[in-house]
């Protein structure tokens, strides 16, 4: 290596760092409270360890992580977060798709429409559980069975019969605003001249909807895909407050269980290694569908 290309190369070094130092203290700070808490839970999923019994404080190995593998109501826990969160997902994307068809055309009053249905997004999460528990899917006095005994069917009490249904309603609510302006805004950014050109040949709606727009929805639908799983796996306040995770433990997602392993059963240690076993799911399967989500903007490119 010569002089020159020695130093050009500490040139661009040190030209890197001067980029780089400013957001050092973010990622500092950024490293001290998510790495540093998951380390330390790490630890304490490594041994047993009861707040009732201070005394039996012991390193166990990955004795806790052999006791959720045969866990029963881990593994049903697991596949309530798996059906809640796919059915929130899939079906808030669905009506969002819907409703942003609607709204990308002209019509009186679309401002206010569009204002109306941004609304269930922007209440807290516990407003919105509260909400749907008292004022929709009561048993008594409830919007949802006023309607049904309108049409002459029996009224149903939603959050002990169908608890994973009634949560999902509320879900459903709160994140269809959310998909709706993603793709509302993929929508929008859809070049009018290729539009124009397809209805100049002669393609119907259905054909220009399946050959063009959806398309160019499909990273706006794969990004509210990924932020919708990472949001929703976590949903701890509807599952609380409408149905306390029951019928016993129906209802109950890992959040959920890993709450009442923690503070309702005391066994630090357990509910530390479901923490873990969670978080690094989470992240497999948020690194894949990045990838996927990187690939079709390359392609894209």
């Amino acid at each position: 290596m010569t002089a020159a290309t020695a130093t050009a190369a500490r040139a661009q070094r040190a030209e890197g760092w001067r980029r780089r130092g400013p957001l050092l203290p973010a990622l500092i700070f950024t490293i001290v409270v998510t790495q540093v808490p998951f380390l330390v839970t790490i630890w304490y999923s490594l041994r047993s360890r009861n707040l009732l019994r201070p005394d039996s404080d012991l390193f166990v190995g990955f004795d806790n992580y052999v006791r959720i593998a045969q866990d029963s109501t881990f593994r049903q826990a697991a596949l309530n977060s798996v059906v809640i969160t796919l059915g929130c997902v899939l079906l808030a994307m669905a009506l969002g798709i819907v409703l942003a068809l609607l709204l990308d055309r002209p019509f009186k009053g679309r401002s206010v429409a569009r204002t109306m249905l941004i609304t269930p997004f922007l209440l807290m999460p516990v407003a919105s559980a509260v909400l749907w528990s008292m004022a929709m899917l009561n048993p008594t006095y409830g919007l949802l069975n006023w309607t049904i005994e309108l049409l002459g069917l029996t009224a149903v009490d939603w959050a002990s019969t169908y608890p994973i249904v009634a949560i999902l309603m509320a879900l459903v609510w709160q994140w269809t605003p959310f998909m709706m302006l993603l793709v509302l805004a993929g929508l929008q950014a859809q070049p009018r001249d290729v539009l124009e050109a397809a209805a100049m040949d002669g393609a119907g709606w259905w054909r220009t909807f399946g050959s063009i727009t959806l398309p160019q929805l499909r990273r706006y639908i794969e990004l509210g895909v990924l932020l919708g799983i990472i949001y929703v796996v976590n949903t701890f306040d509807q599952i609380y407050l409408m149905t306390a995770g029951g019928p016993g433990t129906e209802s109950a997602n890992l959040p959920f269980y890993i709450y009442q392993r923690a503070f309702l059963g005391f066994d630090i240690g357990q509910a530390a290694a479901m923490g873990v076993v969670v978080v690094i799911a989470t992240i497999i399967v948020a690194s894949l569908a990045l990838r996927l989500i990187f690939r079709s903007f390359e392609v894209k490119e």
